[in-house]
């Protein structure tokens, strides 16, 4: 780790989102980092992140540690429709905000959240754990390096037995299954990984079309299952989501076409089948130090002044919310959605 100006010192607002725990330990490991506090209304998550971190300044509310602490960053694991509220506190203040993904649960929200910090001047990401896969990066660079030509088709699907039932705190799935709080059910919390990934290699489509459903759970929930379609000029996005499948994935992910051949991350492993050659296998290359994680990147960004990018810029994760928001329009009206919507 390269010589770095200062400790950053590091709030947590709001501990409802399950990630926040491999978050928090990604945040301990690094060597620049104060962890200073956390803000939650409920005391059996205080109680827990007082003894994962050793760290007893809790407060009752992500508003009342903005408030009280003076902080240089701070890491949001609130429910989706909160992260306006919570990045504009932190404007306000100056303090750099790490917001789990998506960015938020309905696009005017991801907007403000984008208005705040531009005006502002702090950084804002939005953290896909989809950023640090070495095997997923390495695809990234491949197609962007026009490995398989022009990609006329990304599928991509996100599939577990639900959140309840994979064992997530209730903290988390009783807002992941509320729609005001999470913006949809699967559809909001799965379809957004793909809708990111074609945002970021794609841009925005020039229509979604999209559906959503209650399939297989017998208790009140949004949906259980959705996928969306983005057409672009030339190419096709699919996003499919899944609280229903008791397996695992049966096929690669993602699947790529492209004009000169095809794309699979199957594993750790990248398998590239070029058109009038041979397929081959490539092992990843490790992700370099300071981009290996949420923490490390932020921090890495703001030591050298580059802008956050990739599937983590904030600009991206505002496409992919426009994409989300199409495809809850069209599921829910039957209609072809046109975009841009704003």
């Amino acid at each position: 780790m390269k010589f770095m100006s200062k400790t950053y010192r590091v709030g947590f607002a709001s501990l409802v989102h399950d990630h926040v725990w491999g978050e928090l330990n990604r945040w301990k490991e690094h060597p620049n980092v104060e962890i200073v506090a956390a803000g939650d209304v409920n005391a059996e998550l205080r109680d827990q992140f007082k003894s994962e971190t050793g760290v007893e300044n809790v407060y009752d509310s992500w508003q009342e540690l903005l408030e009280k602490e003076e902080l240089d960053i701070i890491q949001a694991c609130a429910e989706n429709n909160a992260g306006p509220e919570i990045v504009e506190a932190a404007a306000a203040k100056g303090v750099h905000v790490v917001s789990e993904k998506p960015m938020s649960a309905r696009l005017s929200q991801a907007d403000q959240m984008l208005n705040a910090a531009q005006n502002a001047g702090i950084s804002l990401m939005i953290n896909w754990p989809t950023a640090w896969s070495p095997a997923l990066n390495t695809a990234m660079q491949l197609i962007k390096d026009g490995a398989i030509g022009d990609v006329f088709y990304f599928k991509w699907r996100s599939a577990h037995n639900g959140p309840k039932e994979i064992g997530c705190s209730r903290y988390f799935y009783e807002w992941l299954y509320d729609e005001e709080k999470n913006g949809a059910g699967a559809l909001m919390d799965y379809c957004c990984y793909c809708a990111d990934m074609c945002a970021y290699l794609l841009g925005l489509p020039e229509q979604v079309t999209a559906f959503r459903g209650t399939f297989v759970k017998d208790y009140p929930l949004p949906d259980d299952n959705a996928v969306i379609l983005m057409k672009y000029g030339n190419a096709f996005g699919i996003t499919e989501a899944s609280w229903t499948q008791k397996t695992g994935y049966v096929t690669p992910n993602p699947v790529v076409y492209g004009t000169e051949g095809a794309l699979t991350v199957a594993g750790n492993q990248v398998n590239l089948s070029p058109a009038g050659a041979d397929a081959k296998v490539i092992d990843p290359d490790p992700i370099p130090e300071g981009k290996r994680n949420a923490p490390e990147y932020l921090i890495h960004c703001l030591e050298t002044g580059e802008p956050i990018d990739g599937l983590c810029c904030p600009y991206i994760s505002r496409d992919a919310q426009e994409i989300l928001e199409a495809g809850l329009v069209s599921a829910d009206s039957g209609q072809v959605v046109n975009l841009p919507m704003t």
